[in-house]
């Protein structure tokens, strides 16, 4: 149920409750009245009165001295109604008007004809006590609502600040994806820029059409490596730089990190369906990516516990899995921006694929992601 009808509920079952028992006073005390002879007021005039201070708030918060000055000389039902005065009041934190209210009703007490009818000491007390409580009450609730106001604010505070904080991963997932990227395609075109320079120098041996085509063919490798850095920019945001240097992996670096991690004591089972070159080289820095993400926060939060790594290659999508059993968290658990996982969806969903990461049973995690090649339009499967 929606909490702002449970509030508005609750507040109208409060006012209904209020109503009815300040009529019950106001037919009691006006009987009372009448039969004694004191006042002079008309009954029906107070119930209306009455009736429209309850049921009007607004004037309540925005007029109570002049209530107060109305109500003050109708004996009991003047102070039970100050009392709903001071406890808006209270909630306001309107201290200075709180007071004007009070010296009014007590002022009409001393001014009433005669005076030692109105209130006897006792009954001034009794008046004094109640309007403590209230305005006690409503400082109370005043304190209770700033509070949950402030808390409201942190916690929006605390939802934008992560929003951001995402956005930030993912910008710098894009900025490693750029790096890497360059480097790759950079290797690639320097390696065809000099083979075709290293044969155009026997270009008094070779005929002049091929000659001619390498001269080419050189300079359009040259021009590529120029328009690379340009084109590969539109990953980075203007003055974000990825974490740290970016070294880019190799095919093979999936095998040397499994390594890495078993000599540092991360007990870990691999299994390679497939060569790296059935894949794109997009999926296979995605797989390095993955794993060693995978074997960081094995490393974090179950230290010890054995890890099974399974990266398929084949076509018609690369799939990579990573499990693990629960363990005893590891000296950098607290380690770490929380954000990695982030960064691996940004880069897996750049790719057209899906990545999930969640519980597995028996308090085991699961990393798993599917990344199709180029000819296969099922990309959005769930990973199995």
């Amino acid at each position: 149920m929606n909490t702002s009808k449970i509030q508005a509920g609750v507040t109208a079952v409060g006012r209904g409750a209020t109503v009815t028992f300040f009529a019950g006073v106001t037919a009691v005390n006006g009987a009372r009245l009448v039969s004694e002879g004191r006042y002079m007021v008309p009954i029906g005039a107070s119930a209306v009165a009455c009736a429209v201070v309850l049921l009007v708030p607004r004037l309540r918060r925005t007029a109570p001295v002049v209530v107060t000055a109305v109500t003050a000389w109708w004996g009991w039902l003047g102070t039970l109604l100050l009392t709903v005065v001071l406890y808006d009041l209270a909630t306001a934190r309107r201290r200075k008007a709180a007071l004007l209210c009070v010296a009014i009703a007590l002022g009409a007490n001393l001014l009433g004809y005669p005076p030692t009818r109105l209130w006897n000491e006792q009954q001034y007390v009794t008046a004094l006590a109640l309007w403590l409580v209230a305005y006690a009450v409503g400082m109370w609730v005043a304190v209770r609502r700033r509070l949950v106001r402030a808390l409201a604010a942190d916690v929006e505070h605390l939802r934008v600040e992560a929003q951001l904080r995402e956005e930030a991963a993912r910008i710098a997932e894009r900025s490693r994806i750029a790096a890497e990227m360059h480097d790759v395609l950079a290797h690639r075109l320097s390696l065809i820029a000099l083979h075709t320079g290293v044969l155009a120098t026997r270009g008094d041996t070779l005929p002049a059409p091929l000659a001619e085509r390498l001269a080419l063919l050189r300079g359009a490798s040259t021009e590529a490596l120029s328009d690379l850095r340009d084109v590969l920019g539109v990953l980075r945001a203007p003055g974000v730089e990825p974490h740290g240097a970016v070294s880019t992996p190799l095919p093979g670096d999936v095998r040397q990190l499994v390594d890495d991690a078993r000599a540092a004591a991360q007990p870990v089972a691999l299994t390679i369906h497939g060569r790296p070159q059935d894949a794109p080289t997009t999926h296979r820095l995605a797989v390095y990516r993955i794993a060693q993400e995978a074997l960081t926060n094995a490393r974090k939060h179950a230290d010890g516990a054995p890890v099974t790594l399974t990266v398929d290659y084949r076509s018609p999508a690369t799939r990579v899995e990573v499990t693990n059993p629960a363990g005893r968290p590891g000296p950098t658990a607290a380690d770490g921006s929380g954000y990695g996982l982030v960064g691996l969806r940004e880069r897996v969903s750049a790719l057209g694929g899906r990545l999930d990461a969640g519980p597995a049973g028996a308090g085991s995690w699961r990393l798993a992601a599917r990344i199709p090649h180029p000819a296969d339009t099922d990309g959005k499967d769930t990973p199995t």
